[in-house]
């Protein structure tokens, strides 16, 4: 077992009792932890990841580009905040990047985890078939969107995955996914309550990005069309256990938040101390 591994044992043995057990998964919204478990191992990496998956929760990651065209998973357009290393991602080739200690920062038990390639976190994905988990995949850049798309049709994920970040504003982007393959899970921003007509009638969006508590007779609206609803933002990000009821109780197919182990615990009935 590595010392990532061990660093993550307590957690998951506590972490899973707050889980939700297993029922249909229209009864309760899929957790989508960002950039993982965030508070509990290092962001954007494999053994944050690992633990996630472990836990049958969904992942929200992101997509830069290296130096050599590799599609890598970093938030930061440079990697001063997460790594021991400086400079722009689009600076480093996959092979600069690997060397660079991700992990460390967080926690020294964390030391020599790496930043990952798209590949090795589709390739991990792939490995949990058993997971209800989706993943949540921010495009931070253009241009990706055909690769990315290439790459999950390789490990066979490309179902589990549901496209944000620059796809959710940008129509161009949603176009190119589509473009890449049509039958690929896209979502689109709904700020605020005007923004959903037009968003119904986008064709290159089968998801709802919500960024606000809808009334119950818009998110039917939704439903006839056919989108699937994610909310996010300010509402739900931090401890809100009365925003998380309340989206529970409207029957949105996600939520996507910083706390995904208290959000999961209050979604089982039982809030953490």
């Amino acid at each position: 077992m590595t010392r990532t591994s061990f660093a993550l044992t307590a957690l998951l043995t506590t972490a899973c009792l707050a889980v939700p057990a297993a029922e249909p998964p229209a009864k309760r919204p899929m957790i989508f932890a960002h950039r993982g478990l965030a508070k509990h191992a290092p962001e954007n990496t494999l053994a944050n990841f690992r633990a996630c998956l472990d836990l049958q929760l969904g992942i929200e990651l992101d997509v830069r580009r290296a130096k050599d065209g590799t599609l890598v998973c970093i938030h930061d357009a440079t990697v001063d905040r997460t790594t021991t290393g400086k400079g722009k991602v689009a600076d480093f080739t996959l092979a600069e990047l690997q060397k660079l200690d991700a992990g460390s920062r967080f926690d020294p038990s964390f030391k020599d985890e790496r930043i990952p390639s798209m590949d090795e976190v589709f390739a991990l994905v792939a490995k949990h078939p058993r997971t209800t988990s989706l993943i949540a995949v921010d495009l931070k850049e253009a241009n990706t969107e055909a690769d990315v798309v290439k790459l999950a049709r390789k490990h066979g994920v490309l179902d589990r995955l549901v496209f944000i970040g620059l796809a959710i504003t940008q129509a161009e982007v949603r176009q190119q996914l589509r473009k890449a393959d049509a039958k690929v899970h896209v979502a689109r921003l709904v700020g605020e309550k005007d923004d959903l007509a037009e968003a119904l009638k986008d064709a290159d969006a089968d998801w709802l990005y919500v960024r606000h508590l809808p009334s119950r007779e818009d998110l039917a609206k939704a439903r006839t069309a056919g989108k699937k609803l994610l909310i996010s933002g300010p509402k739900v990000m931090g401890l809100e256990s009365d925003a998380w009821k309340q989206a529970n109780d409207l029957g949105f197919d996600a939520i996507l938040t910083d706390f995904p182990l208290e959000l999961a615990a209050v979604l089982r009935g039982k809030p953490k101390d």
